[in-house]
């Protein structure tokens, strides 16, 4: 009798067993991070940039056409997007403040996989590092998102001192600066996150794993090997055309800097065009090999892929460089998402914010514990279908002033046509940019008495999109 219920338990066991293999292993994620990505893609029609992997990436996956940063700024678009709160709940506006001071009990994207069992490491930048000056440490990391973290240093940290740089008065990291190196892509500093993310892969292939891979390129200094800078003929490139009274017309408090294109002429413009655009074809060959090695281990079918850049990019529109403004190439960033359960080859034009990764993470991975106020939506509607109904909108904001005269905010929203900004809470002016007839943001509507209807509801839904 005895040896009969032994045989029973062990067979309950077996059954219990093979009902756990049977089901489904969670999805893995790769998370693919870029620094100062603008939209110059091949996937989102750029007529120059050669794109190829991310374009391939986009063909197996959603892209969206209108995905915007909370914070056209390194640190506080990064702690945003893994907080999945806004700039505002996290008090962090500049390159300085950790969020741990401010919020020091957030349980961050990355913790949230690990309390569910997931195996989370990151490569590179995915907080902030000042960049160049602290490639190779941990920066503004947080050491408890992680289970490992890997700070790679590449040859170009070595090269900066041989950098061609048109702004010399600049700091290095906000310069118009390049280089062309003869040393191959896996001496660079991109190169080596490249290897190390797939070293990552290959040793937890048999475990559910968040793996960030965080790229430094294109962030100035634009350093590449010099076969991707021969890709673009300086023939071929054109300096952004400067629009008769456009200085005048401009808000102060919407530029950057009044210094037009950093005091630098029309041929260093286009140098500097084409070193950014040699950093993004150098970056995307990275991008490439991640994408072999899911292939090669089996992981693709299982793994959710998703490629973002912390902010967009300016370069010369409006007389501007870089970011740290709230024009549309500077907040909005490119984002594709690809993998199981996810629309293959689609494109969406519903506006999406950074702060919406936190909550499709945890919706499409089956985090629990996800934390109540987190400002964002799951995307897994428009993944799904990418023309699904979405009335969210996208709110992006930066700071301007300075301590010692004060600071004021500027706020702005773009749903699906247009944008409106308020600086200082409109005291320091207003804009509304209607992208259907003027895509370069050449006229202010703002005052416009036939627009007075439309500033009324985006001024509305600015200040339902920010809870207030």
């Amino acid at each position: 009798m005895q040896s009969r219920k032994l045989f029973g338990l062990f067979l309950a066991c077996l059954f219990c067993v093979a009902q756990l293999s049977a089901q489904p292993r969670k999805p893995n994620v790769l998370f693919i991070s870029t620094d100062d990505l603008n939209n110059d893609l091949g996937t989102y029609g750029h007529p120059l940039v050669k794109s190829p992997n991310i374009d391939r990436l986009a063909k197996r996956g959603v892209k969206f056409d209108r995905a915007y940063n909370q914070f056209p700024l390194c640190s506080p678009s990064r702690t945003s997007m893994m907080t999945g709160l806004r700039p505002d709940a996290t008090q962090v506006y500049d390159l300085q403040k950790h969020f741990r001071e401010t919020v020091p009990n957030v349980v961050t994207m990355a913790q949230l996989f690990q309390k569910n069992g997931y195996f989370a490491a990151r490569v590179g930048k995915i907080y902030h590092y000042g960049n160049p000056g602290q490639i190779g440490t941990n920066g503004l990391d947080d050491e408890p998102s992680w289970n490992v973290r890997i700070n790679p240093r590449g040859v170009d940290k070595d090269e900066e001192a041989v950098l061609t740089n048109l702004t010399p008065k600049r700091g290095l990291g906000a310069s118009l600066s390049f280089y062309a190196s003869p040393a191959p892509d896996e001496q660079h500093t991109d190169g080596k996150v490249a290897l190390e993310t797939i070293k990552l892969l290959e040793q937890n292939k048999d475990k559910p794993f968040f793996i960030a891979a965080g790229f430094y390129r294109p962030h100035c200094p634009y350093i590449a090997p010099k076969k991707y800078f021969d890709l673009y003929s300086l023939d071929k490139i054109k300096a952004a055309q400067d629009v008769p009274g456009e200085r005048e017309r401009l808000l102060p408090a919407a530029v950057q800097t009044p210094d037009w294109h950093f005091g630098v002429d029309e041929l260093g413009q286009r140098k500097s065009i084409q070193a950014y655009y040699a950093s993004i074809t150098f970056m995307d060959t990275q991008v490439g090999k991640l994408l072999d090695a899911l292939d090669r281990l089996g992981l693709t079918e299982n793994t959710i892929v998703v490629f973002w850049s912390d902010h967009g990019y300016l370069l010369g529109q409006h007389g501007q460089w870089m970011k740290q403004s709230l024009f549309e190439a500077s907040a909005r960033t490119p984002m594709i998402f690809a993998g199981p359960k996810i629309a293959k080859g689609k494109v969406s034009g519903r506006t999406v914010e950074a702060l919406d990764f936190y909550p499709t993470f945890a919706d499409l991975c089956g985090l629990s514990g996800a934390p109540a106020n987190l400002a964002g939506k799951s995307l897994r509607p428009l993944l799904k279908n990418p023309n699904a109904k979405w009335d969210k909108p996208a709110i992006t904001q930066q700071r301007r002033g300075n301590a010692q005269n004060g600071f004021f905010m500027g706020y702005s929203v773009r749903n699906e046509r247009y944008r409106y900004t308020e600086w200082d809470e409109g005291r320091k002016g207003v804009e509304l940019y209607d992208y259907q007839v003027d895509p370069k943001e050449l006229t202010n509507f703002a005052n416009d008495p036939k627009y007075a209807k439309i500033v009324g509801q985006m001024k509305k839904l600015l200040a339902s999109g920010r809870g207030n």
